[in-house]
């Protein structure tokens, strides 16, 4: 018996759906989309581009929770009734967010059957995420750290193979990103190129090498 799929979740419909109240911003890198502290009152969708989740501690000091590209959303803790951020949200390289106010996300999670089995799947996945990005901040070592950072900027595992290149992004992102020195970085990445891990003719190209880093003991 052929087993009837649901349809795919189509991005650009959602985009359409999202009411009058929809706002679509552009960020530069390193520009903050939300701090830690505002009022969660929206969920956000990446349309294009890289933001990066960090939190801050009483004492000054910043933790990278998590790295989310094309497709993802965030600030979703404005539907569960979280008053205020939790966490401070950047642009890792230009990046399209579309702003999504919550009463109107939940009108469309309601009518929209496709768009609610993408968001019940990216809930999943994300923590899986988190998990993964916070287990490689505590136990791996800078090198194999930035291999991963540049694996998932280049969105490897997705469908959209052809973003194995990079958009601009300055090794003093990466290095705070990855939570060392730019001199650290500026070793692994010319390490990685000599290696043929990675390309660099203008643009930076990841090639799927770069994964016997993070497997290699």
């Amino acid at each position: 018996m052929k087993v009837k799929q649901r349809p795919a979740f189509d991005a650009e419909a959602f985009l359409r759906s999202a009411g009058a109240g929809k706002t679509i911003v552009t960020y530069q890198p390193t520009d903050v989309i939300f701090s830690q502290g505002d009022a969660s009152d929206s969920v956000l969708y990446i349309q294009e581009g890289a933001v990066r989740l960090s939190v801050l501690s009483h004492s000054g000091k910043e933790a990278v929770v998590a790295m989310l590209g094309r497709g993802d959303f965030f600030g979703e803790r404005a539907l569960t009734g979280h008053p205020v951020r939790l966490e401070t949200a950047a642009a890792i390289t230009p990046t399209n967010v579309l702003v999504v106010p919550k009463q109107e996300m939940i009108r469309l999670l309601h009518e929209q059957h496709a768009l609610s089995d993408r968001f019940i799947t990216h809930m999943p996945t994300r923590n899986i995420r988190i998990e993964e990005d916070l287990v490689d901040q505590l136990f791996n070592s800078s090198e194999k750290r930035l291999a991963r950072t540049l694996l998932l900027l280049a969105r490897y595992g997705k469908p959209d193979q052809e973003h194995r290149v990079l958009p601009r992004i300055s090794q003093e992102t990466l290095a705070e990103m990855v939570g060392t020195t730019r001199s650290r970085v500026n070793f692994f990445m010319n390490k990685f190129k000599k290696l043929g891990f990675i390309e660099y003719n203008g643009v930076l190209k990841v090639n799927h090498s770069l994964l016997t880093v993070i497997v290699h003991d």
